[in-house]
């Protein structure tokens, strides 16, 4: 009879009619995206610590206070801790509520705790419980912490990548996830029945579990009371719906790209990360948690490396780590006692420890926690069979997706490579305008803390043409850039390939009159900052970028135009004007090299910026989930078809630096989540001295990639930023060589092809004539293993080699084009750079060539930089190195003997000068030609001279230097 009158009162109320009472509370502020509550309003005891509690967007803020004795809320005020609850409302009866965003919340939430910390005049103790976790994190790094005391989160996940639900493999998730998000959620609302059911679904056998016991025990009203509540607001009153926008925010930003972890997660059009938290947080664990996994959860310890992290650890669900006996027994009393201890009440509790890295349990203790946790019930120790066999096979899957994506990434790009010809539409605008038609709203640059989309950077561009054809500017002219690295400078390279024009790339502080002069260019679009510097060339001058506060300090006239004064929609376009009309064969850029009597132009086809783009893009798998920061100047080869092509290539979000900032560097890593920084030279060496990133901080970065990286550096570079590796590029302006040292395991070496690029060999030459070696029948012989050649490309049927190419190199008719460089190619087919063909240093023992040399000097520690060059005097010719020393570092010959003994003794400089400081060009090459120029053969202390008899260096002294010049 009781079952009855208990069933027919389910059937009829859905549930049992109960006394258990909620905590009193008034709305404190009311607003369109929130209610904020205030619990127990007329507790108005001074100077209590003051908690502000946010729920998941999914679940009824009313998780707080399931019932008045055991709830958050009721728990927390008899401890003398003055409560706030977030209330976001159901988005179903919320005015504009489906629309909702996730910078919505963040704002929200962030409002929220400017109006408590007015209302009680105290900082707040952020709390949130999963996704409302999450939302704690990221306001409190928006709000750089102000206001903020500490943060106490439940169950929420940080690195999404190691912990995903279930196992799943990350790059299946990341490929649904990133199509839910762009095609599904758009179009259709998330209900809160599709939410009750989308939970139930993910434990069915403890959702099933629940309702056998309620139905087992329905005939005893007594013993289903206290817990009718709870268990009414699991099965129905608890859901809220979830916004579309804010589901597809939250799926790109920290499933897709796994920003909350990396860094760079966007509110806003502002780049937000999580190591701008100082102040301490908890995390509470869930050891059976399969939504907020312990590994998920445990990744703000490395999110946050600025502040002091604990964790408690509960053998607990993720429900129950906030509802139910275990929450009440356990998780409130101990926020209870870590707020009291920041207050300076009482102890720590045993219970919340310091966290540590996440270790992964084994499946057997894993599965037995479960079954303890269950009761050891025969359902759920075969779920934990299941959840055992089911991992094993995950891992595989896992493994097995994540290369099967890398190669799906990879092929397509190949295969554009291999299909682009001579007369094939292809160019840097035309890259910048698919990826703009593909994806409008994805972010493409990063600059000053402000975000850029695809298709704000596309309406800039077109704007900047207009300007440009407004001023005469006409396909195939070449127009100079000088400006530093910036949005603006990247978006008149731009505009001129949109516009068909070829961008002459100057240098800042060069030899402008004569590098203009060399390139024909007759006008120039320069940045205020180098405005003065252009007129001086005698140039028309452009004037473009400089931001709002930009001050003009050369008068406007019929030479200097400011094209930020143009109106773009008033400028008619010509019928010539067709956008991105660049072919393959055709120019692109110009680059300025070397100075002096050295300066070179190197010019740049359409279809060779494509290669090197493509070929990194492949080579350092980059793709839209990567931030590329440029550290390298885009008048360099590396910055302009390493750093710039390679990530417009791959898809990835291109981070911008004003300048070289070490300070800088290590805030904006994290805040914009570097994970690809490019590189020049010996760029690397500030960063590293400047001691901004302690061995084994926490960071985003895998990659490191660009050209010219000496051996010493490389090898610091990777020990500081471990597991972070380093990618070596080499490229030839002449030809479509391009090697990368992919696995980067030989410190030094240039490495090997990238596919789809152009067939390389190494043939024997002589470095004292410059002469090719051939064989019996005039071919060129090809160079053995270790031998020292010139590397030579494959010149493609088209490509005009009357400007220094070779013909019936190996048969007949065949053409190829020489690089510039003298490689060796070791016993792996890996090629190790050896020197330039101009800058061999020929003795009268033979060649020496310079590029070990610096190598085996740069791998000593006390070394900063070094050079090596030929010091002709007194008719003879002398093989010479300078070397700087570090600060607080002591160089001494003996460590310079011991470090060439790599080196065969013909091959060691005869004399090493230790000199005070090596200056670098702008690109942050050390410069041979200023030190060769300082330098005096004297004696000195600080001149060491290679005694070939005692096999060791001496300091060099009146009478061996009589010795050496007889």
């Amino acid at each position: 009879m009781a079952t009855a009158q208990n069933g027919l009162e389910v059937i009829r109320f859905g549930g049992l009619t109960h006394d258990v009472e909620s905590s009193p509370y008034e709305v404190a502020e009311r607003k369109r995206m929130y209610r904020l509550r205030h619990y127990f309003p007329d507790d108005t005891t001074p100077g209590r610590p003051v908690a502000l509690l946010v729920p998941p967007l999914m679940v009824s803020a009313d998780i707080y206070d399931v019932n008045l004795e055991g709830g958050a809320v009721g728990i927390l005020q008899r401890a003398g801790i003055d409560c706030w609850v977030m209330d976001f409302g159901s988005p179903a009866s919320e005015e504009g509520g489906w629309q909702r965003d996730l910078a919505d919340h963040v704002l929200a939430l962030s409002s929220a705790i400017d109006t408590v910390n007015e209302l009680t005049g105290r900082s707040v103790h952020l709390m949130g419980y999963s996704q409302g976790g999450m939302f704690a994190y990221q306001t409190a790094a928006f709000r750089y912490g102000k206001g903020v005391e500490s943060i106490v989160t439940f169950g929420a996940p940080v690195d999404v990548v190691a912990g995903l639900p279930f196992g799943l493999p990350h790059g299946l998730v990341s490929e649904v996830a990133d199509f839910v998000a762009d095609h599904v959620l758009n179009r259709l609302p998330i209900t809160d029945a599709m939410v009750r059911v989308g939970f139930q679904m993910l434990d069915p056998v403890k959702t099933a579990k629940a309702r056998l016991d309620f139905l087992r025990q329905l005939h005893d009203r007594e013993a289903l009371l206290p817990k009718e509540r709870q268990r009414r607001f699991l099965e129905r009153e608890g859901w809220v719906g979830y916004a579309g926008p804010a589901a597809a925010d939250l799926l790109k930003q920290f499933v897709v790209h796994n920003r909350l972890m990396l860094g760079g997660f966007v509110i806003r059009d502002q780049p937000v990360s999580l190591a701008e938290l100082k102040c301490p947080i908890v995390a509470f664990v869930g050891e059976v948690d399969d939504i907020g996994q312990p590994a998920a959860v445990r990744g703000i310890l490395r999110a946050a490396p600025n502040a002091d992290v604990y964790e408690v650890s509960l053998v607990a669900g993720h429900f129950g780590l906030v509802a139910g006996s275990m929450a009440t027994n356990h998780t409130w009393p101990l926020v209870r006692d870590w707020v009291n201890w920041l207050s300076g009440e009482g102890e720590l509790p045993e219970q919340i420890a310091p966290m540590t890295e996440h270790e992964p349990a084994t499946r057997q203790r894993s599965a037995a926690t479960r079954m303890v946790h269950t009761a050891a019930s025969l359902a759920e120790t075969g779920a934990g069979l299941g959840t055992a066999l089911g991992g094993i096979a995950s891992n595989a899957v896992r493994g097995s997706f994540e290369l099967s994506g890398e190669a799906a990434r990879a092929l397509p790009r190949l295969t554009r490579l291999g299909m682009i010809q001579p007369h094939t539409r292809i160019s840097l605008g035309r890259l910048l305008s698919e990826q703009s038609r593909r994806a409008p709203l994805r972010e493409l640059f990063l600059f000053d803390d402000r975000v850029h989309t695809n298709a704000e950077v596309n309406v800039r561009i077109d704007n900047v043409v207009r300007g440009l054809i407004s001023v005469g500017v006409r396909p195939a002219a070449r127009i100079g850039v000088l400006m530093e690295t910036r949005p603006s400078a990247l978006t008149a390279v731009a505009a001129l390939s949109r516009l068909g024009a070829v961008a002459v790339l100057l240098a800042p502080g060069s030899e402008l009159e004569r590098a203009v002069e060399l390139t024909g260019a007759r006008t120039i679009i320069a940045d205020p900052e180098n405005l003065r510097d252009a007129c001086a060339t005698g140039a028309r001058v452009l004037v473009l970028g400089g931001g709002d506060s930009r001050g003009l300090d050369v008068p406007l006239d019929g030479e200097v135009v400011d094209l930020e004064q143009i109106d773009p929609s008033k400028v008619v376009l010509p019928g010539w004007f067709r956008p991105d009309p660049g072919l393959a064969r055709e120019l692109a850029f110009v680059l300025v090299t070397g100075t002096g009597d050295k300066l070179q132009v190197k010019y740049i086809t359409n279809h060779r910026w494509a290669l090197s783009a493509f070929g990194t893009a492949t080579s350092a798998d980059l793709d839209r989930r990567d931030t590329v920061y440029c550290l390298a100047p885009l008048h360099h080869s590396s910055g302009l078809l390493v750093s710039l092509g390679g990530a417009v290539a791959g898809g990835s979000r291109i981070a911008l630096a004003r300048s070289l900032d070490p300070a800088g560097f290590a805030e904006e890593v994290h805040r914009y989540g570097v994970t690809v920084v490019t590189y020049t030279w010996t760029m690397l060496r500030d960063i590293l001295d400047a001691g901004t990133f302690p061995d084994g901080h926490p960071h985003p970065i895998r990659l490191f990639i660009g050209s010219g990286m000496p051996a010493g550096l490389w090898r610091r570079t990777t020990e500081r930023f471990a597991p972070a590796r380093v990618l070596e590029f080499y490229a030839s302006i002449e030809g479509d060589v391009v090697l990368a040292n992919v696995a980067g395991l030989k410190i030094g070496c240039k490495g090997r092809p990238v596919p789809g690029t152009a067939r390389v060999e190494l043939i024997s030459y002589n470095s004292e004539t410059g002469e090719i070696l051939t064989d019996a029948q005039g071919f060129a012989r090809r160079a053995a293993d270790n031998e020292v050649g010139l590397l030579i490309g494959k010149a493609a049927e088209t490509v005009d080699i009357s400007q220094g190419g070779l013909r019936g190199v190996f048969t007949p008719g065949d053409a190829w084009m020489p690089t510039e460089n003298l490689f060796r190619r070791d016993s792996d087919g890996d090629y190790w750079l050896m020197d330039r063909r101009d800058t061999v240093i020929r003795t009268a023992r033979g060649p020496v060539y310079t590029q070990p040399i610096v190598d085996a000097l740069n791998d000593i520690t006390p070394v900063d930089m070094e050079v090596a060059f030929a010091l002709h005097t007194a008719g003879k010719t002398l093989a010479v190195a300078a070397v700087s020393v570090r600060p607080d570092h002591r160089l001494r010959p003996k460590d310079v003997t011991e470090c060439l003994r790599t080196l065969d003794a013909a091959q060691r400089p005869d004399l090493i000068y230790v000199v005070d400081d090596i200056p670098r060009s702008s690109s942050y090459r050390p410069s041979t030609r200023a030190v060769q120029a300082a330098v005096k053969l004297e004696p000195s202390d600080k001149t060491w001279l290679y005694n070939r008899d005692s096999d060791a260096y001496e300091p060099l002294t009146q009478e061996a230097l009589d010795r050496l010049l007889d």
